[in-house]
Order: structure tokens, then sequence, then C-alpha cells
């Protein structure tokens, strides 16, 4: 059986993804390889997994017709599918959504693939994300649906002991753009420095991904907060190296935070979890599947600063909490998001179209 997935770039939680995924089925007997349409910063985290790079048409062809793939899982590009075809390409077509931003961007978006999803689909895939599973059975309701959590390598990446830095950190890992809502981040920092005056604030992103009008008021919004001597932002941090700073963070005393407005299986909140970073997030229906209030990371409202900074302080000041969190959190990573349990949902999928 051969499978490829496809996506635009190779980056952030989708490059993760695909790579873990890739390894996992081949000791199943699935070799799996990847397309992506243009160049990313994430082709520095690929040491063995196939990828291609190209949206050439008659690049393309060749790799389909040398290749003989048994499935193509394409990644929001719904768009791909006819073309696919007019390629030559008759196997199974899968539609995978990841997040499409906001519940009314995701609306629009699935409303506009109904004829390529009617057309060409054989089967539906999301990890577990109520809104676009509710939005699959509404808009496609005579095609198969496929619900399941993300996989994650606990094994290879996770928690290592390092020296402690000297002040508490909070981190914050996205693209700067609305959906991510850097923002509220900048005011949960602004605010928690009134109780931690050594508080450190660490971003990571991919520059290469935000449009200058975000930078710009990004950069004015540092700047009028006073958060500039506090901050430090890191792009396109080579993914084997995150566990070194997931770990830092969570010994620091401080957390991760995701702000963002809606997610569906974020793979950069599994990677904190695993490396013992405790986790406060919005109340993202998404988000939801890994983070459990009080048990595995600490949820507030989206938009309600004061209550996010009143959870971050519970998380930073009670150690015990704090630590049955960091506790819970791995073991559920370890045994829920299993890339063996993973597999053999995959491939349940596969054998039922």
């Amino acid at each position: 059986m051969k499978v490829l997935f496809v996506f635009y770039v190779p980056s952030g939680g989708v490059d993760t993804l695909n790579r873990l995924r890739c390894k996992a089925l081949k000791k199943y007997g699935i070799h799996a390889s990847c397309l992506y349409f243009r160049w990313g910063a994430g082709v520095q985290n690929n040491h063995e997994i196939p990828m291609y790079i190209t949206n050439n048409d008659d690049d393309i062809q060749a790799i389909l017709a040398a290749e003989n793939y048994d499935v193509i899982v394409v990644t929001t590009e719904h768009r791909s599918f006819p073309r696919f075809r007019e390629m030559g390409f008759t196997g199974k077509l899968v539609l995978e959504i990841q997040g499409y931003g906001s519940k009314e961007n995701a609306r629009i978006q699935l409303l506009e693939a109904i004829p390529n999803v009617n057309g060409y689909a054989d089967a539906l895939l999301n990890p577990c994300t109520p809104h676009i599973a509710a939005l699959y059975q509404e808009l496609f309701p005579h095609i198969p649906q496929f619900h399941f959590p993300n996989c994650f390598d606990s094994e290879s990446f996770t928690y290592l002991p390092l020296a402690k830095p000297e002040h508490p950190v909070i981190a914050w890992l996205g693209r700067l753009e609305d959906n991510k809502n850097w923002r509220e981040f900048l005011h949960i920092g602004h605010q928690l420095s009134y109780y931690f005056p050594e508080l450190q604030l660490w971003m990571f992103e991919d520059s290469n991904l935000s449009q200058p009008s975000e930078r710009e008021q990004f950069e004015q919004m540092v700047n009028n907060l006073g958060l500039r001597p506090r901050l430090t932002l890191r792009s396109n941090v080579a993914h084997s190296q995150m566990q070194y700073f997931y770990s830092s963070i969570g010994d620091s005393g401080g957390f991760m935070c995701s702000t963002s407005k809606v997610e569906g299986g974020p793979i950069s909140v599994l990677e904190a979890m695993s490396c013992r970073c405790p986790v406060l997030a919005t109340n993202s229906d998404g988000v939801a599947l890994c983070v459990r209030h009080n048990e595995t990371g600490k949820n507030y409202m989206l938009g309600d600063v004061a209550q996010a900074v009143e959870e971050a302080l519970d998380l930073m000041l009670n150690t015990e909490r704090r630590e049955n969190i960091r506790v819970n959190a791995q073991r559920m990573i370890q045994s829920e998001f299993n890339p063996d349990l993973y597999c053999l949902n995959f491939i349940r999928m596969l054998n039922e179209i």
C-alpha cells in the first residue's frame, strides 16, 4: 500500500504530522510520501521521509505515474482533486481538514468545496475537531467520515532535564495572524509581568508566513506594552531543538500559552505536554481534546485576559496542581496519541474505503 500526503507548504503542525505518520505507517507496511506545492522552512526537519516540492503539472504527473499511489490524502486543498484525476490518478482521494481558522471561514471554505468533495472524495478525515465534524455531517452526509486524534511520537520528542532558566518563561508558538491571536498573548504577558517582574516571553514563529501588516502591528504593540526587554522572538527553530525549549519552559515555572481563536488538533500543544511543559489554552473546541481543565492543562475563555491571568497565576504558584498537570498531560500523550493507535485507525479507514 502506498499513500501520498499533500499540503501547500512544509511548515508548522501539518509538516510535523506528515513526518510523524509517514514514519509510523512504515512499520505497518504502508509506504508514505509527502508532496508540497511550494518550499517551506520545514524542509530542514526532514531526514528520512520521501518529500517532493513542486507545483508543476508535468512534475506531479511524473511522480504519480512513477510511484503508483493507492491513496492520496489532501490536507485542505480540495481543488487538487480534479487536477490529480486529470493527471491519470485512479486511486482513492481523501480530504483532511486540520483547521481553517475561524468557524465562519471553515463553513465558507467547505461550502466552496462541495463540488470537488461530492465529485471526487472517497472519504473525509479530521482529528476530532467538533465544528469540522459537524460541518462534514451537514454538508457531506453520504461520504464516509473518519474522526481520530493526530499521532505524536512521545518517545523521540520528550522531556529533557536541562539547566533551569533563571526566570520564569511563558511561550507562544504560531504564525503572526489573527486566528493565532498573538495580541492576546502579549496582553497576558504584560499583565503577568506585574506579578513576575523578571518574566520572560518566548515566541516561536515561521517568519516566512507572516503578513507585513501583521508584523507591523506586532512590533507596535510590543513597543506600546513595553515588552521589548523581556521578549525573545525565534523563527524556524529546527523541530528537534524544540524539545529543549519546551523542557526549559516547563522547568522555569512557566508555561506554553495557546491563544488561538479556533484550533483543530494542534501538534504544538502535544509537543509541550510531552516535554512536561504545562499549557494554558483558550477553550477552542479542537484543543479541548487534550487540554482538560485542571487535569492535563488550563483553559480560559477566549478574550478574557483577566481570567487567563488568574489561571496562569494558579498554574505558576500552585505547585501541587502544576506538577499533577505536568504528569497527567505527559501520560495522556503517551496513551491517547501514540503512533500505533493512529496507524490502526488510519488502516481501518483505508480498509473501509
